[in-house]
C-alpha cells in the first residue's frame, strides 16, 4: 500500500473502533494536523458531527452532550495550544465523572522538541486529570498496528465508561501528506464487544448497612448529584422502604416529578433550616446516608462537622469516595442498582417525631419561599417566578456561584417534570454556556433554559459561535448585577477599600450587542414588574433575556427570607 492508503486504513479503523464501542457524537475544531481523522469522522454518515472553532468552548460543548446522554463523546483537535485549550473542560469531566474521549492530533516524533511550529509535548498532556492516556503509533504497514489501535480504543472507551466515568486521552501523530481516500463502506471490526460491569457491594457491606438502618432512631438521607445514567426509580424505591427524611439537592433531580407516596419524606429547604441554631439542636442524627456528590449547601456540611453522626455512610462508585468534611464512618463501594431496593429493612425503631420535626419545618420554609416574589423583587424572586412558570418537560442548566444556590433555595418539590443540571465537578464559572448548548443538542425533545450570571456569560461568549454551525435552541437568562454577586455574601465584602476592585469587579457591560451579533431574540428586564417578559412566546430558537439586578439588594432580600423562616421556627 502507498502512504495515502495506509493513512486511510488507519483513521477509518479508529472510527470503526470508536463506533463499535458506543461513540455516536464527535465534536471537531478545525486544524491541519487533525485533517485525516476529521475527514474520516465527517464522511461517516452514522455519526453526529458538531463543529466549534474555539477549542475551550468545544470541549465544554462535548461535555454537555456526554452529560445529557451519559455516553462517551469524542473531541478532536489539532496539535499545540489547541490541545491545551481542552484542559478546563477535562478538569470538569474528571471531577464531574463525565466520559470524554479526547483525541489530539500531533506532529510526528522527529518534529517534537526541535523547534518545529505548533509542536508541544502532548504525551500525558493532561496528567492525572484523565483516567488514562495513550500515545498511538505513526500509521504504517506493520501487521500489529491496526489491531493495536482497535483494541486500545476499546480499552480507552471501557475505562471512560466504567465507574467512575471520566475522560481518556489518545495522542495520535500524523506525518504529511494528510489527505485520505474517502470510504463509503466501513470494514467490519475484528474486536466485537467490550462489556463493562456494574459495581455491586459485598454481602458484608449490605448486611452492615441493613443493620445500621434497622437500629437507627434518628437519621436522614442525603442525595446529591447522582452518577450519569442513574435510574431514579431505584432511589424512590429505597426512600419508600427507609421512610427517613431525605435531604434532596436540586441536582439530584428528586425535587420534581415526585411519586405521591414519597412526597412526605422530601426535605428541600435544609440549607435555610440549618442556618437556625435551635433547629439544628433538634435534628441531630445518629445516622446519615449519602448518595451522590456532596450538596452545594455549606450549612449542611458545617452541620455534619459540628454534630459528627455516629454513622455517616457514603455510598459511592469510586474507591476515592467523596468526603470533603472528613466525617464519614463507613464507605460502601457500589453503583446505585437493584440492590438498594432489595435490602431487608425494618424501620420500627425509627422515631416518627424526628421525621415530623423535619416535615413541619420544611412546610414552614416552603411557605415563605412560595410567598417570596410578593415581598421581594431581587434575583431570588426572578428565580422563583421562573420555576413556577417553566413548562413541564423543561431542562434548566444553571451556572455555578449564585445561580445554583438560588435554584437550591427556591426550587421546592413540584409535580412538574423539570430537570436541573450544572457543572459542579470543579464548580467553575467557565464553559457554562458551552456545556448548556451541547446539552441541548442531545435533548432536543425538551425545552432548554440556561440561568447564568454576567461574569460567567462573559467567560464563555465564544460558546455562541457553535450556533453558527449547527441548529441550536436555547433560552439564556442572564442576571446582570455588574460583577461577582456571590462575594457580597462573603467576608470579603466587609473590606470596602478593596472589595469592588478585587471581588465585585464591575464591567459596566450589557449583552444587547452580543444578541445582535448572533441574531438572537433579545429581551431586557430592568424592573421586577416586567418579569412576565421572562416566559413570553419564543420567536427565535436563540433567545437572550437580560435581567438587571442589584447585588446589595439581593443580599438584603435573601437575608430577610432567612429571618422570616427563622422567626417562625423559633415560635
Amino acid at each position: 500500500m502507498n502512504d495515502r492508503e495506509i493513512l486511510t486504513s488507519y483513521v477509518y479503523k479508529m472510527v470503526v473502533a470508536l463506533m463499535q464501542n458506543g461513540v455516536e457524537d464527535v465534536v471537531i475544531s478545525p486544524g491541519s494536523r487533525s485533517t485525516p481523522l476529521a475527514y474520516a469522522f465527517a464522511s461517516t454518515k452514522s455519526l453526529s458531527i458538531y463543529r466549534q472553532v474555539d477549542e475551550r468552548s468545544a470541549a465544554y460543548f462535548a461535555l454537555g452532550i456526554a452529560k445529557a446522554k451519559a455516553k462517551p463523546v469524542v473531541l478532536l483537535c489539532t496539535s499545540g495550544t489547541a490541545a491545551a485549550n481542552y484542559y478546563p473542560a477535562i478538569v470538569e469531566a474528571k471531577y464531574a465523572r463525565v466520559p470524554l474521549i479526547i483525541i489530539t492530533a500531533d506532529r510526528p516524533h522527529e518534529l517534537r522538541e526541535v523547534g518545529a511550529p505548533q509542536a508541544i509535548n502532548q504525551i500525558s498532556l493532561y496528567g492525572e486529570r484523565v483516567k488514562w492516556s495513550a500515545e498511538f503509533p505513526i500509521p504504517d504497514e506493520a501487521n500489529v498496528t491496526l489491531p493495536y489501535v482497535e483494541r486500545h480504543i476499546a480499552r480507552g472507551v471501557s475505562i471512560a465508561t466504567s465507574a467512575p466515568l471520566g475522560p481518556v486521552h489518545f495522542n495520535v501523530p500524523f506525518r504529511e501528506p494528510l489527505l485520505i481516500d474517502f470510504q463509503e463502506e466501513l470494514e467490519a471490526p475484528t474486536f466485537r464487544n467490550s462489556y463493562v460491569g456494574q459495581i455491586m457491594p459485598s454481602q458484608a457491606a449490605k448486611d452492615d448497612l441493613t443493620a445500621i438502618i434497622n437500629q437507627t432512631k434518628r437519621g436522614f438521607i442525603i442525595v446529591g448529584e447522582l452518577a450519569l445514567g442513574t435510574d431514579l426509580k431505584l432511589m424512590w424505591s429505597f426512600i419508600r422502604k427507609v421512610k427517613w427524611p431525605v435531604l434532596v439537592e436540586s441536582l439530584s433531580n428528586l425535587r420534581a416529578n415526585i411519586p405521591e407516596d414519597c412526597e412526605q419524606y422530601l426535605i428541600s429547604t435544609y440549607d435555610a433550616l440549618l442556618k437556625n441554631t435551635s433547629f439544628k439542636q433538634q435534628v441531630v442524627a445518629d445516622t446519615v446516608i449519602r448518595f451522590g456528590a456532596q450538596p452545594v449547601s455549606k450549612f449542611l456540611t458545617n452541620f455534619l462537622i459540628e454534630t459528627l453522626p455516629t454513622n455517616y455512610i457514603v455510598i459511592d462508585e469510586d474507591p476515592m469516595f467523596r468526603d470533603s468534611a472528613a466525617v464519614s464512618t463507613h464507605f460502601i463501594h457500589g453503583t446505585i442498582g437493584e440492590w438498594i431496593s432489595e435490602l431487608n429493612i425494618d424501620t420500627s425503631e425509627f422515631s416518627g417525631e424526628y421525621l415530623l420535626q423535619w416535615r413541619k419545618s420544611e412546610e414552614i420554609a416552603v411557605k415563605h419561599i412560595l410567598s417570596y416574589p410578593t415581598l421581594e423583587h431581587d434575583e431570588g424572586a426572578a428565580v422563583r417566578y421562573l420555576i413556577e412558570n417553566l413548562p413541564s418537560g423543561s431542562d434548566l442548566f444553571v451556572s455555578s456561584s449564585m445561580p445554583i444556590r438560588d435554584i437550591d433555595t427556591f426550587l421546592v418539590p413540584t409535580d412538574k417534570d423539570i430537570q436541573v443540571f450544572a457543572n459542579r465537578g470543579a464548580n467553575g464559572i467557565d464553559g457554562v454556556m458551552s456545556t448548556a448548548i451541547g446539552f441541548s443538542q442531545a435533548r432536543k425533545n425538551r425545552d432548554m433554559y440556561l440561568l447564568i450570571g454576567d461574569l460567567a456569560l462573559l467567560h464563555d461568549v465564544n460558546a455562541l459561535i457553535a450556533t453558527r454551525y449547527q441548529p441550536c435552541k436555547i433560552n439564556i437568562i442572564v442576571f446582570n448585577n455588574d460583577g461577582g454577586g456571590i462575594f457580597s455574601y462573603l467576608a470579603q465584602s466587609t473590606v470596602k477599600e478593596y472589595y469592588e476592585d478585587l471581588f465585585g469587579t464591575p464591567t459596566a457591560l450589557q449583552f444587547v450587542d452580543v444578541a445582535k451579533m448572533y441574531e438572537m431574540e433579545y429581551i431586557q428586564i430592568k424592573d421586577f414588574h416586567e418579569i412576565d417578559k421572562l416566559l413570553e412566546p419564543q420567536n427565535n430558537p436563540l433567545r437572550l433575556i437580560e435581567i438587571f439586578t442589584n447585588r446589595q439588594e439581593n443580599v438584603i432580600s435573601h437575608r430577610n427570607l432567612w429571618q422570616r423562616i427563622h422567626g417562625e421556627l423559633e415560635q
